[in-house]
């Protein structure tokens, strides 16, 4: 518990498309922790093998509401705990067999049900959780962490804490991104369908937006599906579809993001490919307006673990701080970078051939230069890497009332013995227009 504030020296405002150079700033970082009893998952024994200690995770994504209060935030819990079967020797002490099935992953507390949770910043530098509104279909049943038993994106085989294989459900969602409206609904993104899903305040399941095409794998499920959304987004890489969402201002539009290029047309293009996707969504016609590339960083560039994998950089979160105007979150597992863009002047790939699955070479394997795409300028704004108080794995992000930016990272519900941290960033160039 507590809290320290430190004013360092950050690298912001480095325009990277024009090779500006970069501008000084006072900035100051206070983080919050918490010992709230509602973040403790309990603990989990494996047969032969480690006990893990588990914590709630809410960290997978943050908004603030210019209606909430200005110490109140809503935050976002995933699928609950899983482990890659290429980990678990190294988190549980045992193999569970997992390794010899295909895309397998082990959820030691396969019951979790993703959830919202509203959180509340206290003066002490602790924050607390004062509700949590579980995800629920239309029924009111909690959903799961589950993969979806899809045909068209590929999907994972879940087993539980012992090696045995859990069933893919309907019901599962990998909440990983939100907005809240002036309605009291939410939007999430989803990395497991890929999903776009719409929210009652109470939790509830109004309608699930996914690639069309793939409306039909849906057609027992508990609620309503929509195949709006490009249908080229079923070629995300497992474990990585829509993990950032923002909303304008306004609340006309809902701006997504994949979190890393398509594995288009197959994984092997995925590991190497540096062109992800924007797709900006009108909330009235439930129809893409415009669909924009977005280039990763070298991932030599992410100071605190530089790598030479360009499948590294991830973008684990967005926000809209004006119409076509975002900061989004690239990151890796120890540093985040903070880029503002624009979609002006970006060409808007949306119903031409690079949405075409047929399309070779496809717009993961392509210069965008050479086929003449701009993608959207990035402006750096924030980086971690300046700043050794922040912890790695940010996946959250919102400004507050009063301009501060708020961080709070993903701690796996406590596999690795990591735990929820929240960072209030003051003296950044981020503000909203």
């Amino acid at each position: 518990m507590g809290f320290f504030v430190r004013t360092s020296a950050a690298l912001v405002g480095i325009a990277i498309a024009a090779g500006a150079a970069a501008a000084e700033s006072n900035v100051t970082v206070r983080t919050y922790s918490s010992d709230d009893t509602l973040l403790r998952l309990g603990v989990f024994p494996f047969e032969g093998g480690k006990t893990l200690n588990l914590s709630v995770g809410i960290g997978s994504a943050a908004f603030h509401h210019p209606k909430d209060p200005p110490n109140v935030i809503w935050t976002l819990g995933d699928r609950g705990p899983n482990i890659a079967c290429s980990d678990i020797k190294e988190f549980t002490g045992v193999e569970l067999g997992c390794r010899e099935i295909k895309g397998s992953r082990v959820y030691p507390t396969p019951s979790y049900a993703p959830s919202i949770y509203r959180v509340m910043l206290l003066d002490d530098g602790t924050f607390q959780v004062t509700d949590v509104i579980k995800l629920k279909d239309r029924d009111g049943r909690p959903l799961n962490g589950m993969p979806n038993p899809t045909k068209t994106a590929t999907t994972e085989t879940p087993l539980d804490g012992k090696g045995k294989t859990l069933q893919q459900d309907l019901r599962g969602i990998d909440a990983e991104s939100l907005v809240r409206l002036n309605d009291g609904t939410f939007w999430v993104g989803d990395e497991n369908a890929p999903s776009l899903a719409h929210f009652a305040a109470d939790g509830k399941l109004i309608e699930r937006h996914v690639p069309k095409g793939t409306e039909g794998e849906f057609a027992a499920a508990p609620y309503k599906t929509v195949g709006s959304l490009p249908a080229i987004l079923a070629k995300r890489q497992s474990n990585r579809g829509i993990e950032a969402i923002g909303v304008s201002p306004d609340e006309r539009f809902l701006y997504l993001t994949m979190q890393s290029p398509l594995a288009n047309p197959d994984t092997a293009t995925f590991q190497q490919a540096r062109n992800t996707r924007i797709i900006k969504f009108n909330r009235k016609t439930m129809k893409v307006l415009g669909e924009y590339v977005y280039s990763m960083d070298d991932p030599s560039t992410f100071r605190r673990d530089p790598s030479n994998k360009p499948s590294d950089p991830r973008i684990s979160e967005m926000m809209a701080i004006g119409v076509d105007r975002l900061v989004i979150l690239e990151r890796t597992e120890g540093t985040t970078k903070l880029y503002e863009v624009e979609l002006a002047g970006a060409t808007n790939i949306s119903g031409t051939p690079w949405d075409d699955i047929a399309t070779k070479p496809s717009l993961e394997q392509t210069d965008v230069a050479a086929a003449k795409i701009t993608p959207v300028k990035k402006t750096l704004r924030f980086d971690t890497a300046d700043h050794n108080e922040i912890v790695g794995k940010t996946e959250g992000m919102t400004l507050l009332s009063d301009g501060a930016l708020l961080l709070i990272n993903d701690d796996d519900f406590g596999i690795s013995g990591a735990r929820t941290q929240i960072v209030v960033v003051r003296g950044t160039e981020i503000k909203r227009h």
